[in-house]
């Protein structure tokens, strides 16, 4: 294939090629590698594109490049993180913002093969003039590319139009527009909308995509032209030249671009002759945890393989699902579990058949396809299809407008991975019928009714004025379906997130043979729910509470409270004055209260004296004032209590001419206790860092510094664990990870009390949280009450909602009040459910974008904290 290549020129002329002059900066944190960011502004054909270009360490060091593309309706600030941590592990990253977003100029082209991904070859010939980038030959960098939705997809077609491309790892993105927005011929209205309206208008997008949605969006249906329009835009067009590595991770709660888009692209990147690996993750576009940490750091392990060619490296499993394994009793998060095969299943595999049983039925598509049913809300804040497995799911099916069809009770499970199918016999009144199929797992009792990741799949029927017999390909999903429950198809003539057609029309359907095929994947494994690498032992206090039992004076301690045996900390009036001064407090009679099996969130701005108080727990410092009691005993610097108490706080001592593993071995003989119960060898092991465990420490970036305390603050299983910041210098794999640990280990009865300045960690992971500010207590309750238990709720609508419709939906039984707001509604709800609400305004005629909770953590918290953050 024909190269065309684009350079900025050298010297003067590449300074007249560039619109903004080129600005560096410096990030990391102390101890890890700086990095370096040149922003740049480059001047493209048709439009000028912002760029930033990252790396670390010398610029000596030939590395490979990863381009990382945004989402659509972003800019590159989105992905700066990752480029950062990639820059990090070796590589010269790009990022950039696409046309028409961000401070980029130019029309959006929907990734058009003339404008955006030309864009991205003239990117790559600017990585290969720069000196830090290492070369396959002249022109022709080492170079990958990445991105989540529309970044993803450039990554696959940079892949498909240059061949200089060596690795991809697209996420939760498409493979052929047309079958997105027009799946069986059906218009997909609502996210086609969502669209539009978030690029900011149909004025924003190329003259020819502004005239085909206008011209869809009336007619709600695609026509011939419109089709041709999308294929030619999309990866699908150029398939059979997509012959690189790819990692492919798409969501399972994604009504935008479902599980089948990503098994389009494996089945054929695979035929190229290309490594291939699947990864179902547990988001995606409407909602749901999309695993960022995991995700980014499986990309990274991906392009250290194909960019590096580091053999060691892990690509890890061909074909991995994240499953849901219940919920946190500390939280009501769900907690995820990994199951993977050694090959891709694709979504047809191991076929099982379960016989439904229902009559002839007719029912009706009323005039102008409303009240719509609702399968979907695109974009749910809530993220409701992710617990579709745990019994939660959001979905209205109106009376007169469905059939529907059961199962008998299981009388063994299955877990369907893959897309099932189902034969039917469909007429029409018009000749032609639009219908949406959905499976619903059904409770024992028969009511309680769960649609796995809330999806539906559309269906155009044509020449079905006296019957036609179709087959029905329902969405692929990962959903476990326990013994005693039952399998419904429901067939519908409406949904929420499609056109349906306008004119009335009258459907019969029925069961062409009766038995609904069923997709399984017997050889998925799932990973054990082990704890994680912290979680094998506790600490005294570090080598400090070594230090301070020598130099401890003799003093008095009060008795231990009886009443208090069972209770894990008690704080009382505690006060302690800055050092030099009689008036300055660090804290002031501060007050508070923690149970057994808590994980309580210590928060406040810095100053706020949460260290201090933290020190104090641990004896390190004297209080001034007031009392700490643990499990009943007071603390005093030495107190034998504190053996039931482990810490992590900021400054290990570790000695810098030792090893790791010398290091842990010799705090462990400080304590006095018998090295039986350090477990030291399971720490060590599940501590991570490998071959560095005999090295100096002297030689430790700041992150294995980190890690390497925090193995030592678990060695010996205490029943109170105190973390200061313990996420420093971790990356996001290992802050998700420690956030399990914490939830884990407080169920098995012990306690925790981590103080973070990550609150949307801390919101996660505990249970209460204590506010402090200027050293006094300004709040403390359960997580629930602080950030007012979720019960008011932001709709966010397609336009401007009318005072009148307001009004009705303030006056509606079971609601409190709703405000109007820039983005759509603010209703505070009194008894009325989510479902209840949707219901009634789409009634309304409300056009819903999404509804989820109000108030998060980070609200409540510079609610309660004023100024002060």
């Amino acid at each position: 294939m024909r190269r065309r290549r684009w350079r900025v020129a050298a010297g003067a002329a590449a300074l007249a090629a560039l619109a903004g002059a080129g600005v560096w900066s410096a990030a990391g944190a102390s101890g890890a590698p700086a990095v370096h960011r040149e922003d740049r502004v480059l001047d493209m054909p048709g439009a000028k594109i912002d760029t930033s270009f990252f790396t670390a360490g010398s610029a000596k060091d030939k590395r490979p490049a990863v381009l990382i593309g945004h989402g659509f309706g972003g800019s590159k600030n989105e992905v700066k993180g990752q480029a950062e941590q990639l820059a990090r592990d070796g590589y010269a990253v790009m990022t950039w913002s696409a046309r028409g977003f961000g401070e980029s100029t130019g029309r959006i082209g929907l990734n058009d093969p003339a404008f955006e991904v030309k864009d991205v070859s003239r990117l790559i010939d600017w990585l290969a003039e720069r000196p830090e980038v290492r070369l396959d030959k002249a022109g022709d960098p080492r170079v990958g590319v990445t991105g989540v939705s529309y970044g993803g997809a450039i990554s696959l077609l940079a892949a498909g139009y240059d061949q200089r491309v060596d690795a991809i790892a697209p996420e939760m993105t498409y493979w052929n527009l047309s079958d997105v927005f027009f799946p069986d011929g059906v218009y997909k209205k609502l996210w086609a909308g969502i669209f539009v309206s978030t690029a900011g208008g149909c004025q924003k997008f190329q003259p020819e995509l502004c005239a085909m949605y206008n011209r869809v969006a009336t007619a709600g249906q695609p026509d011939a032209e419109a089709e041709k329009l999308l294929e030619s835009k999309s990866p699908s067009a150029v398939g059979d030249r997509i012959k690189v590595p790819a990692l492919i991770m798409q969501g399972q709660t994604d009504s935008l671009f479902p599980l089948g888009q990503a098994d389009a692209m494996a089945r054929r990147i695979a035929a190229n002759g290309a490594p291939v690996s699947v990864d179902w993750i547990a988001g995606g576009h409407d909602g749901g945890d999309r695993e960022s940490g995991r995700t980014q750091a499986r990309v990274t392990q991906w392009f250290d393989r194909y960019l590096k060619d580091d053999k060691s490296a892990s690509t890890g499993p061909a074909f991995r699902v994240t499953r849901t394994g219940g919920v946190n009793s500390t939280d009501g998060s769900a907690q995820l579990r990994g199951a993977s095969t050694g090959s891709y299943p694709g979504l047809e595999s191991d076929r099982q058949t379960v016989a439904l049983t229902g009559r002839e039925q007719s029912f009706d598509n009323p005039p102008g396809g409303a009240p719509p049913a609702i399968s979907a809300v695109p974009g749910l804040g809530s993220g409701v299809a992710g617990l579709s497995s745990l019994g939660v799911g959001l979905s209205l099916d109106f009376p007169g407008q469905y059939a529907t069809f059961d199962s008998a009770p299981l009388t063994t499970g299955v877990h369907v991975t893959g897309s099932s199918t189902i034969k039917l016999k469909v007429t029409s009144s018009t000749g032609t019928a639009v219908l949406f199929g959905k499976v619903y797992d059904v409770g024992p009792d028969g009511k309680q009714q769960v649609l796995p990741s809330q999806l539906v799949a559309p269906v155009r029927v044509d020449g079905a004025k006296d019957g036609r017999s179709v087959e029905l390909t329902l969405p692929a999903v990962d959903h476990n379906v326990e013994a005693g429950h039952r399998l419904r198809l429901v067939v519908a003539a409406t949904d929420l997130g499609f056109a349906s057609p306008a004119a009335p029309a009258a459907y019969t359907v029925s069961l062409d043979g009766g038995a609904l095929s069923v997709p399984t994947v017997p050889a998925l494994r799932t990973a054990s729910a082990g704890l994680a690498w912290w979680v094998w032992g506790l600490p005294l206090a570090g080598a400090l509470i070594g230090a301070a039992l020598l130099v401890t004076r003799r003093t008095h301690t009060p008795a231990p409270d009886p009443d208090l045996a069972q209770v894990p900390l008690q704080i009382t009036d505690l006060t302690k004055k800055y050092a030099k001064s009689s008036d300055r407090y660090a804290v002031r009679d501060l007050s508070f209260r923690v149970e057994k099996g808590q994980v309580l969130g210590l928060l406040g701005p810095n100053g706020a004296g949460k260290t201090t108080t933290l020190r104090m727990l641990m004896g390190l410092i004297r209080p001034d004032g007031g009392e700490i009691r643990v499990f009943g005993h007071a603390i005093r610097p030495g107190s034998p209590v504190l053996s039931r108490v482990g810490a992590f706080v900021e400054g290990a001592g570790f000695l810098p001419h030792l090893s790791g593993r010398e290091n842990l071995e010799l705090y462990w003989a400080a304590t006095g206790r018998p090295a039986a119960d350090s477990r030291i060898e399971e720490a060590l092991r599940i501590a991570g860092l490998g071959d560095a465990l005999q090295r100096a420490v002297r030689t430790y970036s700041q992150g294995m510094r980190q890690r390497l305390a925090i193995a030592q603050a678990m060695l010996g299983m205490p029943d109170l664990l105190i973390l200061d910041e313990p996420t420093n210098g971790l990356d996001p794999p290992q802050i998700r990870e420690m956030r399990d640990v914490m939830i884990r280990y407080a169920e098995g009865g012990r306690t925790v009390i981590v103080s973070s300045h990550l609150l949307s960690e801390v919101e996660q992971s505990c249970t209460h949280l204590v506010v402090m500010d200027r050293g006094r207590l300004v709040q403390a309750g359960p997580v629930a009450e602080i950030t007012g238990a979720g019960d008011t709720l932001l709709v966010t609508t397609v336009e401007a909602v009318p005072a009148a419709v307001v009004d009705k939906v303030a006056a509606l039984p079971g609601i409190g009040s709703a405000l109007r707001t820039d983005d759509g509604l603010l209703v505070r709800l009194e008894g009325a459910t989510t479902t209840e609400l949707i219901a009634e305004l789409l009634r309304l005629g409300v056009q819903l974008t999404g509804v989820g909770p109000h108030r998060r953590l980070e609200d409540a918290f510079l609610t309660l904290i004023g100024g002060t953050a």
